[in-house]
C-alpha cells in the first residue's frame, strides 16, 4: 500500500474547492495511489462505504464545521479498524487545528503546504495503518485457535464466547471503561486457549483425576499467557489470562495470589468462567440452574473463592438482568428448557 513494502492504496479525497488540485497530483500521482475524489460530506461518505479507501484527506478550508463532522462519521463508521483522515486548513489558526484534532484527525496539515512533509506524513498514517493490520490479522488467528480448541470438546463448545460476554456486561455494569469492557471479553475468549497444548484425552476424562493429572491442568494458565504474549494488542489480558484460577484466600493457581494482588480483570474472569461452567451441562454431569449456580457461589465466598465484593455485585447483576442476560450471551442453547425457567436469586 505504500511504496516500500505496500501496494496501490486507496486515498479518499474530499475537496470542494479543487483548489489543491496540483498538490494532490505532485504526490499521488505515482503507482503507489489510487484516488477517488469527493465534492462533500454526502458524496465522501457514499465512497467511503462502496470504495473502502485507506485514507482520507479533507480540505476543510471553506466549510470548517462540515470537515469536523465529516471527520467524526468516517472515524465511527470505521469502527474499531484504523482509518487514518488528515484535515488541511488554515495554518495560522490555532483553535481549527485543536478543533481538528478533537473530532479525530489523525493530523492536521496547515498553509502553506509542502507537497513533501505532506507526501511524508501520509506515507507514514498508511505504514502505521499497515501495522494495524497486521496486529489486527495476527489477533485473529489466535481468537481463531480459542474458538477452535473448544471444537475438540462439544460439551465446552461456546463457552469462551459466553465468558466473553459475561465479563463484558460485568464490566459495564461495575461501570468499567469500554476498553476496559473490551479488554474483558477477549480475556474471556481467550482464558483457555493454553489448553490447545494438552492433551484432549485429558479434558474429556470425567472425574476423578489423579493429582499428576491435575497439575498438568493447571498449566494452561501459563501455557496461554505464553501462547498470546507475543502480540501487543493482547498484553491488557495476561494477566486475566494467567491469574483466572486464583482464590481470594490465596489458594489458587499459578502463582498462589491473594486477595487483592490478583488483578481485577482475573477476579472478573474468574467469577464469569466458573458461572458458565457450573450453568452449562458436561460430560459426566447435567448443568445447574441459574439459581443453584448463585448459592454455590455465596457459599464458596465464604470458603474464600472470590472476591467477596466483586460476587456481590455479580449476584446483584443476575438478579437486575436474569434471563434476558444469559439469552444475550447465548444461553439459548446452555442447558434444558427447566434451567432457563428457573428462579435466579
Amino acid at each position: 500500500m505504500i511504496t516500500d513494502n505496500i501496494i496501490s492504496a486507496a486515498v479518499l479525497i474530499v475537496d470542494d474547492s479543487r483548489s489543491n488540485n496540483g498538490l494532490f497530483e505532485e504526490v499521488f500521482s505515482s503507482d503507489a495511489f489510487r484516488t477517488f475524489n469527493a465534492t462533500g460530506p454526502e458524496d465522501a461518505i457514499e465512497k467511503f462505504k462502496a470504495l473502502h479507501p485507506d485514507i482520507a484527506v479533507i480540505d476543510i478550508s471553506r466549510r470548517e464545521a462540515d470537515g469536523f463532522r465529516l471527520c467524526r462519521i468516517l472515524k465511527d463508521a470505521a469502527g474499531q479498524r484504523f482509518f487514518p483522515v488528515i484535515l488541511l486548513g488554515t495554518h495560522s489558526d490555532r483553535r481549527v487545528k485543536i478543533e481538528g484534532l478533537e473530532s479525530g484527525a489523525d493530523d492536521f496539515i496547515g498553509r502553506p503546504i509542502d507537497p513533501r512533509e505532506f507526501s511524508a506524513r501520509v506515507r507514514s498514517l498508511l505504514r502505521l495503518k499497515h501495522l494495524h493490520n497486521e496486529l489486527e490479522h495476527s489477533e485473529n488467528i489466535i481468537l481463531t485457535l480459542a474458538a477452535t480448541l473448544e471444537v475438540r470438546d462439544p460439551h465446552t463448545q461456546g463457552h469462551s464466547a459466553r465468558v466473553g460476554e459475561l465479563c463484558r456486561e460485568f464490566g459495564d455494569y461495575l461501570g468499567l471503561s469500554i476498553q476496559e469492557q473490551e479488554l474483558l471479553r477477549k480475556a474471556g475468549l481467550l482464558h483457555d486457549i493454553g489448553k490447545i497444548g494438552l492433551s484432549k484425552d485429558l479434558f474429556l476424562k470425567p472425574p476423578p483425576l489423579s493429582d499428576e493429572e491435575i497439575e498438568t491442568i493447571k498449566q494452561h494458565t501459563v501455557i496461554g499467557e505464553q501462547i498470546c504474549k507475543p502480540l501487543h494488542s493482547l498484553r491488557g489480558v495476561l494477566p486475566a489470562i494467567r491469574h483466572h484460577h486464583e482464590r481470594w484466600d490465596g489458594k489458587g493457581f499459578p502463582d498462589g495470589l491473594k486477595g487483592e494482588e490478583i488483578p481485577l480483570l482475573a477476579r472478573i474472569l474468574s467469577i464469569a468462567d466458573s458461572f458458565d461452567a457450573m450453568y452449562s451441562e458436561r460430560l459426566y454431569r447435567e448443568g445447574r440452574t441459574a439459581f443453584e449456580v448463585l448459592e454455590v457461589m455465596r457459599e464458596e465466598k465464604r470458603l474464600g473463592q472470590w472476591d467477596p465484593v466483586l460476587i456481590e455485585h455479580f449476584i446483584d447483576m443476575m438478579n437486575l438482568e436474569g434471563h434476558a442476560l444469559l439469552d444475550q450471551i447465548a444461553g439459548a442453547d446452555t442447558g434444558s428448557d427447566e434451567q432457563k425457567e428457573a428462579s435466579l436469586l
